[in-house]
């Protein structure tokens, strides 16, 4: 059976350079493009970084039960199409999701063995930084990220595992641990000590090792709410 990864993060988290090295080292791993309603930006091209559908076109998908999950985000549809999972099953392949926090909670709720995985920004200073160095966003745009960011994190106890993305190689490392070191321990299989240290590493990240790494970059979001 195909083991879903599930990765959330607030936007200008780095979670699409993360995802993009995982898939240049790790095989037998699909990746399952989302649909939106949005407009593309920049170079971006329908089939690659999302389906760019109407929002006819989406209602049509919901109503012919097409989605494993959509979420309605700033005033535009996302959605995970179920054929994503249906077509990694059938190659023997591993299926990973690139989903907000309100669609990791559906798939979880469908899908409970699902791994889920939420990469976080060192602290709000860095994010805001990231945000506006990508030169994508206006200011309020990015004010909203920012809020909605905050939202998002204080989610962090939904997932299983946490990875802060300060160091860029370190994080990819990271990732590539907790997803290989999952499918080693569902294998049952007794573990070479490089396979050890795979496993080591990914419970270092996992949410009940984690909690005292978030609580810091909660309180730079807002910190009159965090004691």
């Amino acid at each position: 059976m195909s083991i879903v990864y599930i990765v959330s993060a607030p936007s200008g988290s780095g979670k699409s350079t993360l995802v993009t090295k995982l898939f240049e080292t790790v095989r037998q791993l699909d990746f399952s493009i989302s649909y939106t309603t949005r407009r593309p930006r920049g170079s971006e091209q329908s089939g690659k970084e999302y389906f760019f559908v109407s929002k006819p076109e989406f209602e049509t998908m919901i109503a012919a039960h097409e989605f494993l999950e959509h979420a309605e985000v700033f005033g535009n549809y996302y959605g995970t199409a179920r054929r994503f999972l249906r077509q990694a099953e059938s190659h023997g392949n591993d299926l990973l999701l690139d989903i907000d926090v309100q669609g990791a909670s559906q798939i979880k709720g469908k899908i409970p063995q699902a791994v889920s995985i939420f990469i976080l920004p060192p602290d709000r200073e860095k994010l805001e930084w990231r945000l506006r160095n990508r030169g994508l966003d206006s200011d309020e745009v990015i004010r909203r990220r920012l809020d909605t960011a905050r939202r998002e994190i204080e989610n962090y106890e939904k997932y299983d595992y946490i990875l802060v993305n300060n160091l860029l190689q370190q994080s990819a490392d990271e990732l590539k641990d907790i997803v290989l070191a999952e499918r080693l321990l569902r294998s049952g299989a007794k573990p070479t000590p490089e396979e050890a240290r795979r496993i080591k590493t990914a419970q270092a990240c996992r949410l009940e090792q984690a909690r005292e790494r978030v609580q810091p970059i909660l309180a730079s979001f807002n910190p009159q709410e965090v004691k």
